[in-house]
């Protein structure tokens, strides 16, 4: 499967709090967060990986924020890998800024 959609939203402090502390537990504001939606590895149409959010007010850098949270629905963890997500984000990013 090569196709995918996904949605990316903007918001604000309050609202990443919120929902860090409802899908996480933890109560504080963060930069990004991302919700998988459609789990399947094969399908007769594209996937829909899920939701990205990000709070701008967080972020250092908007675009690397938005690479990590659709890195998080394409299934990375850089809580649990060896460096793989955190580096393939940093290549991603990198042409990114080159185009």
């Amino acid at each position: 499967m090569t196709e995918g959609h996904l949605a990316v939203t903007v918001v604000g402090e309050d609202e990443i709090r919120r929902r860090n502390r409802e899908h996480r537990g933890i109560d504080t504001a963060t930069d990004v967060l991302a919700f998988g939606v459609d789990e399947r590895e094969v399908s007769a149409g594209p996937r829909e990986l899920g939701d990205v959010l990000v709070c701008p007010e967080r972020c250092t850098d908007l675009t690397e924020a938005v690479v990590h949270g659709v890195l998080h629905l394409c299934g990375y963890d850089h809580e649990t890998d060896d460096g793989q997500m955190l580096r393939l984000q940093d290549s991603i990013v990198a042409r990114l800024e080159r185009t």
